[in-house]
């Protein structure tokens, strides 16, 4: 479903104002699983509001719009986990883009109203407003600034400014963050915060007026991607270079797992997140000796061996991951570029923007609108993606403050009970994989769920031959749950002791990425843990 692709209906029957959302996309992967949502809640598209209705009855019908918006805007993950009877907030992300959508409909709507029922939406859109500003506050996601010298930036950000770039936002500096964004005025929704012409953003288009493009682009199949790397890895020694500033403010080291030491990996070393560092350091390392010294024999001039370093190298591909976005350029193709001053935003949970990955035509420049507002001084989120802890620490080297819910944990389980079980079109039923996440996410501790996902358990009674149907007793139900529960137990116990707490001299005389591999490794206890604890609570009361 595309926000953009319907601009909203207002019909005035008599003294009734009728809301139309865009309908779910029949396009979408998940339509079904929507549309039965949506269904088993009495939920629609098509919102009536009485002209004479009071302000607490229309809050009312604007819970429900947004409970519907809700649905429309989830994701696979999110209904995984969401109970049946959870009407949400799912998450930070989906609340601000169903607030959002609901923003834009009433903003659209104000345009062609008449008086009376301009003051209906008017009250509508400011309490969206302030639903949208409670989003992220109880996050913990609020940071620390600390005064530190940031010539550098401002001089970046007067470069920018100097090539056309127009931004509300100035450089601070963040306790355990580094750089970051904040607002240098108030910005509300939909405001664009920051604005870079199309000819600053450094993509594959840029690449073909270089030299290295002309000496690689029949050279052994070299990728774009590759030549935007050893470019990179150039022009940042590059005195003449156009892009002079922006290389000048880049960190010396970007501080990702990729750079992870031995002491970091030893202390990963029995979690997932060592496999996916490991395989991605294999991964550049096979890389590197492909490109050199191949590259430096053939091409000495353009490549020399001082600056091929694999030092060099590994900064380059860490300011690829860390600092490229998915851009759609005016000519249509879609990119990955490096965006001068918009790689300064850091990433949240909670972001406040959103939707910022196509050149607008008119202007020929990137965008970035707010989802939710901002407040002079306060700092400006981005969101990287939809990504867990384990991806945030390997490319980007950190942990996001506030509770990710895409931090979960993958199971390895025989699905083909669930292939075989055609009973119920569902996510549940559809679902290859399963997984679980911190049950203090999850609204419903007791029966029948007890903080965890209903897939999951469906799964493992459909496995242990436990199904419930109207037939099963009480007392069957509970002796069922309780084989549930001592099976999840047998899964979890023993990767809880795989984890052991560490002594807390051990973290504070650690180096950064020491540091950040046990606080990945406490991430993960606190996920089990809980799982853990909700398990043995729930099998003192069957």
């Amino acid at each position: 479903m595309s926000a953009e692709a319907d601009t909203g209906k207002l019909g005035a029957g008599g003294e009734t104002l009728s809301v139309h959302l865009p309908p779910l996309s029949e396009e979408d992967p998940l339509h079904q699983d929507k549309k039965r949502i949506l269904e088993r809640r009495n939920l629609s598209c098509l919102f009536h509001f009485p002209i004479s209705s009071s302000a607490v009855e229309t809050l009312k019908l604007l819970d429900q719009m947004v409970q519907a918006a809700r649905v429309v805007h989830m994701d696979k993950l999110e209904l995984y986990f969401a109970g049946d009877d959870d009407i949400g907030p799912f998450s930070a992300r989906n609340e601000t883009e169903s607030l959002n959508l609901l923003f834009k409909t009433m903003n659209k709507l104000l345009l062609t109203s008449n008086a009376v029922v301009k003051e209906v939406l008017q009250m509508l859109k400011d309490e969206i407003v302030v639903r949208l500003r409670s989003v992220g506050k109880t996050d913990g996601e609020q940071m620390i600034s600390e005064t530190q010298n940031h010539d550098a930036e401002d001089s970046l950000l007067k470069w920018g400014e100097h090539h056309g770039v127009k931004s509300k936002l100035q450089i601070a500096f963040f306790q355990g963050a580094g750089r970051g964004m904040v607002a240098s005025e108030n910005i509300g929704v939909e405001d664009t915060a920051l604005e870079i012409p199309e000819s600053l953003i450094i993509s594959e288009e840029i690449l073909c007026q270089t030299e290295v493009f002309l000496a690689l682009k029949d050279f052994h199949n070299i990728s774009s991607e590759t030549m935007l790397l050893l470019w990179s890895m150039r022009e940042r020694y590059n005195l003449t270079s156009k892009f002079k500033q922006y290389f000048e403010t880049l960190p010396a080291n970007f501080n990702t797992g990729l750079s992870f030491g031995i002491d970091a990996l030893a202390a990963l070393e029995g979690t997932l997140l060592f496999d996916e560092i490991m395989q991605a350091k294999q991964h550049l390392h096979q890389q590197y000796d492909d490109l050199f010294p191949l590259l430096c024999t053939n091409f000495p001039e353009i490549f020399r061996k001082d600056i091929c370093t694999w030092d060099n190298f590994l900064w380059a591909c860490e300011l690829w991951y860390s600092n490229s976005m998915m851009v759609v350029l005016s000519s249509g193709k879609l990119a990955t570029c490096l965006v001068p001053v918009a790689g300064l935003l850091n990433h949240s949970v909670s972001p406040h923007i959103l939707n910022y990955g196509r050149v607008d035509e008119a202007t020929k420049s990137l965008k970035f609108p707010l989802s939710r507002p901002c407040d002079a001084g306060e700092q400006c989120f981005l969101s990287y993606g939809k990504h867990p802890g384990s991806h945030l620490v390997t490319f980007y080297g950190f942990l996001p403050r506030g509770d990710n819910p895409y931090d979960v944990i993958h199971l390895d389980l025989d699905t083909s009970v669930d292939e075989e079980d055609g009973t119920a079109q569902s996510v549940s039923t559809s679902q290859t994989t399963h997984m679980v996440r911190g049950t203090w996410l999850s609204r419903s501790g007791g029966f029948p769920t007890y903080g965890l996902p209903q897939p999951l358990l469906s799964h493992l009674r459909a496995a242990l031959g436990c199904d419930l149907d109207e037939s099963t007793t009480e007392a069957d139900m509970k002796e069922i749950d309780r084989v549930v529960l001592e099976t999840l137990l047998s899964i979890f116990n023993p990767m809880l002791k795989e984890l052991p707490e560490p002594e807390e001299s051990e973290r504070e005389s650690a180096n950064w990425d020491v540091k950040l591999a046990l606080d990945y490794k406490d991430l993960q206890r606190r996920i089990i843990s809980s799982i853990v604890t909700s398990c043995t609570s729930a099998l003192e009361n069957v």
